[in-house]
């Protein structure tokens, strides 16, 4: 049997002008695909260049980290945004990344929604289609990594575009496979020892332990780690240490 093998994906450049929220460089040492914020929700034009250089220096895949127009909300209140007009706005953000990542000699290489958006279309049907539409729209069949088996994932399929699931190990789940909404207690997972464990248990045998004790099968390439959290870097070397002494290969799926 071969050994398991896992993706890791973090959200980089959330700050704005002096603002900075993720430790970038650190970050980038870790992990195999980097999620860049590309100006909706965080990011603007000097960070994304920044990263990008730094994400190509180390062969880490560039991936377009689209979002709800809400630089105040951080991306992460709920919209209600036409469905052409948000095809366009999530064109838009994989064009804007995709100038600074060709100028670091590198290319984005998939899409990922970030927050509300995210959420929003792992259930909602018409938003999802209108993020793949954008996808269409920016050129190219770049994969779409999300929730598996959400409204996203269905859309993307239906146009072609590959898609790649992932897990969240500092996230907590519902029973029936969705992430618990950031506003009910116990929805983020701090625990670092908690965190190691879920991200084995993901990766060597695609489970992970419900909010309400249920053991669930979530089916994933890739593990995401979040970069806004404190000390976010420390647990992601602590979190990769541990998969590669179990065994488990660190490999980008882009």
């Amino acid at each position: 049997m071969s050994d398991p093998v896992i993706d890791l994906n973090a959200d980089l450049g959330e700050g704005f002008g002096r603002w900075r929220l993720t430790d970038d460089e650190a970050l980038l040492e870790v992990v195999t695909s980097a999620n860049v914020a590309c100006g909706f929700h965080a990011g603007d034009p000097s960070t994304m260049r920044r990263v990008c250089e730094l994400a190509a220096e180390r062969g880490v895949r560039i991936g377009a980290q689209v979002s709800y127009r809400d630089l105040a909300g951080f991306g992460r209140r709920a919209m209600d945004v036409p469905s052409d007009e948000l095809a366009d706005e999530i064109a838009y953000q994989i064009g804007a990344l995709q100038v600074f990542a060709r100028s670091a000699g590198s290319w984005v290489c998939y899409v990922k929604p970030h927050g509300a958006l995210y959420n929003r279309a792992v259930g909602d049907e018409e938003q999802a289609a209108a993020v793949v539409a954008g996808v269409v729209r920016a050129g190219g069949a770049l994969p779409v990594l999300g929730l598996g088996g959400s409204a996203l994932h269905r859309a993307a399929e239906k146009a072609g575009l590959p898609v790649v699931a992932e897990a969240f190990a500092d996230r907590a789940y519902t029973a029936s496979g969705t992430l618990v909404p950031r506003s009910e207690h116990g929805a983020v997972v701090t625990s670092p020892e908690t965190v190691v464990e879920r991200s084995l248990d993901i990766a060597r045998d695609g489970v992970v332990t419900a909010l309400s004790g249920e053991r669930i099968a979530v089916a994933a390439r890739s593990l995401c780690l979040h970069g806004d959290t404190p000390g976010a870097a420390r647990l992601a070397v602590r979190v990769r240490g541990s998969l590669q002494a179990a065994g488990v290969r660190l490999e980008p799926f882009a």
